[in-house]
């Protein structure tokens, strides 16, 4: 198995760790003669390698990539004559920590991943054999979904999330309060604001449209809620706070 990092030190940890049994100089060499090459980076060098990778990959290799948007990334594969080859995932784990420091051997154990096959003759296979990696080796649970409805639904329930925590760590920080002045609450509700901002940049960018929705409705909510509140009705204000903790609750059954 091997690897290559933009980090040299992340990828030297790699080998000494195990998770890799073959350290790369370049991308391309990564891919000279696997079978399945996987990219693991932002959605913009994503886009980026499927073009200088195409040339390097063996006749019957499957290409993949874990990126948190979909739609651009399976219409450059198709642009770049892999429709036949590449299927997109996108693994429901991790942190907002990145590198492989953040690294777990437990990872992705029952988490779901997203498959996305590119809908071409020979899309079918190569996104069956991308599900049975995730299956077999990894031990998480895929789903085949087409691109376009992945990325409608994750600018609800990843990138909405995202910019919420971000924008509210921006208020905050703009507030003035220190660090010591946060409790769980703040600390809980903040944590996503520490991710990677380039990682979310080309994310939030490239699934443009449906995260501007997504924002929409929230600053609805929101003024909802500052409206309850200026009206001092505790009524509707205990049925708001309900709604949202009973949506909740319901998560995590």
């Amino acid at each position: 198995m091997v690897g290559w990092s933009r980090d040299r030190a992340d990828a030297v940890e790699a080998l000494r760790r195990g998770a890799i049994t073959d350290l790369a100089d370049t991308p391309e060499r990564t891919a000279r003669g696997a079978a399945l090459v996987v990219l693991a980076v932002p959605p913009g060098p994503t886009l980026e390698l499927l073009g200088r990778l195409r040339p390097w990959l063996a006749a019957d290799a499957i290409l993949s990539d874990v990126a948190s948007v979909k739609r651009e990334v399976v219409a450059r594969a198709c642009r770049e004559g892999l429709a036949d080859r590449f299927a997109g995932a996108h693994p429901l784990a991790g942190t907002h920590a990145t590198g492989f420091s953040a690294a777990r051997p437990d990872m992705f154990d029952g988490a779901i991943c997203y498959v996305c096959p590119t809908g071409s003759p020979g899309g079918g296979q190569a996104a069956h054999g991308v599900a049975g990696f995730w299956r077999e080796v990894m031990g998480a649970e895929p789903v085949l979904i087409d691109a376009a409805t992945h990325d409608e639904q994750l600018a609800w329930t990843s990138h909405l999330p995202q910019a919420v925590a971000s924008a509210l760590a921006v208020a905050l920080a703009e507030r003035g309060l220190q660090g010591v002045s946060y409790g769980p609450g703040g600390r809980d509700t903040t944590r996503l604001a520490a991710s990677d901002p380039a990682l979310w940049t080309d994310i939030l960018l490239q699934n443009r449209e449906a995260v501007l929705q997504a924002l929409a409705a929230m600053g609805g909510s929101l003024a909802r809620l500052a409206a309850l509140v200026e009206a001092q009705d505790p009524g509707a204000l205990r049925d708001f706070l309900g709604q949202g903790a009973t949506f909740r609750r319901g998560i995590d059954r």
